[in-house]
């Protein structure tokens, strides 16, 4: 005879996946399984209140499932401020898959997951993230309308990451003219730190400007590439976080500005496309803004890659999704403005504004 009665050290396992801290209102938690192409994929749905939850899949070869719901929670969460501070009119989600995107992605396992996308009738919307190529998406479009990315061969906007990275580099100079006086970023040094496929185009866009480029990322060969290819130098350091440079621009994955990292910092900038950069964004935020390190909000600068994919929905040309992405200048700058003028955090501020448009939504359609 079987019981349910869970003891007490399972249900410590149970709990958090409504009470751990990333945990934030949530609307839906999808977990999809398919023994047959060995997915294991978690779709996060934050916020639909001013329209569907857009936001890409993400393949990691993630620790535990735990730590895998906990990314997946922190992006959704972060779509949806991010469209909202944008002005897009979308909600937010994101989707983690668990493997390693090099030896356990096939098409088989594309196609599942698109099946699951689709089964939510639209309410998520995925698009490609860390991990995910174009053509990924393409395959997930064989199965499902409810996706955005696509080749341009087949009606897309194609890879949104050179959108990304040009305005993370807006955010960027917008970032300089407040704290150095000008948002000229020749002879200024930058770090970026993960040169991927945003992360280069970032680079490409400094060394032309002038910028005295360093770069470094888990991928040697990588480094040396990029290093031949535009002239910029492998950061060779011991603690990247305490470089004397101007600018630090995290382009990896998040939370590289912590309780270990956060005092070490010297960049008077932090402007990266990293999600989350913040381990704690309340207590991270307040101790740069108190350092004087000028932080551009994360989900703010690197929104290039979202108007990008909104695209493919309202049907705007390639010359419209530059200009709202080269926009991302101004708003930045009135993000900083606006923390000044409320003597709050930059990340606060960029919250608040996201959050008062929700708002407005909501009580638009009287819920």
């Amino acid at each position: 005879m079987t019981t349910d009665i869970l003891r007490s050290d399972e249900l410590k396992k149970v709990d958090p996946v409504f009470g751990q801290l990333s945990f934030n209102d949530h609307e839906q938690i999808v977990f999809c399984n398919d023994k047959d192409t060995g997915l294991k994929a978690i779709i996060g749905i934050h916020n639909t209140v001013l329209g569907p939850a857009l936001g890409g899949t993400r393949m990691w070869n993630y620790k535990t499932e735990w730590e895998a719901l906990n990314d997946v929670l922190r992006l959704s969460r972060g779509m949806t401020y991010k469209s909202a501070v944008t002005g897009l009119n979308l909600g937010g989600g994101k989707a983690v898959i668990i493997g390693d995107a090099g030896t356990q992605k096939t098409p088989e396992l594309m196609r599942k997951f698109g099946t699951f996308v689709n089964s939510l009738g639209g309410k998520y919307i995925t698009a490609e993230d860390v991990g995910m190529e174009t053509a990924d998406m393409d395959l997930v479009k064989e199965v499902t309308p409810y996706v955005t990315g696509v080749s341009e061969s087949r009606g897309g906007a194609g890879n949104p990451s050179p959108v990304t990275a040009y305005g993370v580099y807006m955010g960027m100079k917008a970032a300089a003219r407040y704290k150095f006086g000008t948002d000229k970023l020749d002879g200024k040094k930058v770090l970026v730190q993960g040169v991927g496929h945003v992360g280069e185009t970032l680079v490409g866009h400094l060394t032309q400007e002038g910028a005295k480029v360093f770069i470094t990322d888990i991928n040697e060969a990588r480094l040396r590439e990029l290093s031949e290819k535009y002239g910029a130098v492998v950061y060779a350091g011991d603690d990247l976080y305490a470089a004397e440079v101007d600018i630090y621009a995290p382009c990896a994955l998040g939370a590289t500005i912590n309780d270990d990292t956060v005092y070490r910092i010297r960049a008077g900038v932090i402007a990266g496309a990293a999600n989350n950069q913040l381990a704690d964004e309340n207590k991270h935020g307040a101790i740069l803004k108190e350092r004087g390190i000028v932080y551009a909000p994360d989900f703010l600068i690197n929104a290039g890659g979202i108007i990008n994919v909104y695209a493919e929905l309202e049907g705007y040309d390639k010359e419209e999704i530059m200009r709202k992405t080269e926009n991302i200048y101004n708003t930045t700058g009135e993000i900083f403005a606006h923390s000044e003028e409320n003597g709050c955090t930059t990340h606060q501020s960029a919250l608040r504004i996201a959050q008062a448009r929700i708002d407005a939504g909501k009580k638009e359609k009287g819920a």
